[in-house]
């Protein structure tokens, strides 16, 4: 009988056991995500800020060498960024073509490598691939992405997008398709990453600007310059199912990753707007500093930073009570933001 009883209690205090591990490691793995680093491409004076979120502050700021990078993206490890040198002006504008993209070390603080495409290409928007761990970057001029081994740096492929002016890239969680907005087509074209070909290309609008995913991957987000709207593409169909009405234009946009809100930067208005996913409503909107562009969602979704162009900061949107939390003073022309893990 003592020995029974003394099982029972084994089993109970270990099943205890058990679920306070796993909610340790919860908490943890919750913890490991909000703890990283904001990386803001700082087109004014062509640096990359290292932005220590929690304190609020750039923590050091990196010379890119290069006129001008717009966007950047960070290694899954997060001991390198990836800034695309794209030129000196806007989509589509008269300016020069780059032809760079720099490799920067973020412990040593200094440019580590460069990938050199040999011509003028405007290489733009940088993506890591989630599953092949290449890196892929829109090279405008060529209308094209290409393909880059970011442990070598050579060039492996290029993927042709069918369109000009294909601005930014998104690509699916399993790395099989990615999307481009194409700016002044006002299309979408969509690719298969694998076969590294389009599978069709997708009227918008007369101008388009930014794109992003659903986080299930059954929806794309693309911005229409003409009108109030955005457009949401289903990629089942690879066609509009839906537009969502807007205050003002859109631009950046980025999901929760819960799946039920998109945040999107209101430009022309100096606000953040807040669409509800389960009815594709707009339900709230929020003041911000001037020229809000880019949105980046914290991994764990507790905050969504929005690069502020014209103000030199970043706003952080407090995403439970959907205000602003802080500003952080970044450089000017602050433009393209990534997350950056910390490398231990």
């Amino acid at each position: 009988m003592y020995h029974k009883l003394f099982f029972r209690k084994q089993r109970r205090w270990l099943a205890a056991l058990s679920l306070l591990t796993l909610g340790t490691t919860a908490s943890l793995r919750a913890a490991e995500d909000a703890t990283g680093y904001l990386l803001v491409a700082n087109k004014g004076d062509q640096t990359l800020a290292i932005v220590d979120p929690v304190a609020g502050l750039s923590v050091a700021t990196i010379p890119e060498n290069g006129v001008t990078g717009h966007e950047v993206v960070a290694s899954p490890d997060g001991q390198r960024a990836f800034v695309p040198i794209y030129g000196n002006a806007g989509v589509g504008s008269p300016g020069t073509d780059g032809q760079l993209l720099r490799v920067l070390d973020l412990a040593k603080r200094e440019i580590v490598g460069t990938v050199d495409f040999g011509k003028g290409v405007r290489p733009h928007c940088a993506v890591m691939g989630p599953k092949d761990g290449l890196l892929y970057v829109t090279t405008e001029l060529d209308n094209s992405v290409t393909v880059i081994n970011p442990d070598t740096l050579k060039i492996v492929a290029t993927i042709p997008t069918g369109q000009t002016e294909s601005h930014m890239l998104a690509l699916t969680r399993d790395g099989k398709r990615g999307y481009t907005a194409n700016v002044g087509p006002g299309t979408v074209s969509v690719l298969d990453v694998q076969a590294r070909k389009v599978i069709t290309i997708i009227p918008i609008s007369q101008h388009t600007q930014r794109i992003s995913l659903s986080v299930d991957d059954r929806r794309v987000f693309t911005a229409d310059q003409t009108s109030p709207r955005l457009a949401v593409i289903d990629t089942a169909s690879n066609a509009v199912s839906a537009w969502v009405d807007l205050p003002s234009t859109g631009y950046g946009t980025a999901p929760t990753p819960d799946g039920h809100t998109l945040v999107v930067a209101l430009s022309r208005i100096n606000q953040v707007g807040i669409v509800d996913l389960d009815t594709l409503k707009l339900v709230k909107t929020i003041d911000v500093p001037k020229s809000p562009q880019e949105v980046l969602v914290q991994p764990d979704g507790a905050f969504a930073y929005v690069s502020c162009d014209a103000s030199r900061q970043v706003a952080v949107i407090d995403l439970k009570e959907f205000k602003v939390f802080k500003l952080i003073n970044t450089g000017p022309g602050t433009d393209g933001l990534a997350w950056a893990k910390r490398a231990h």
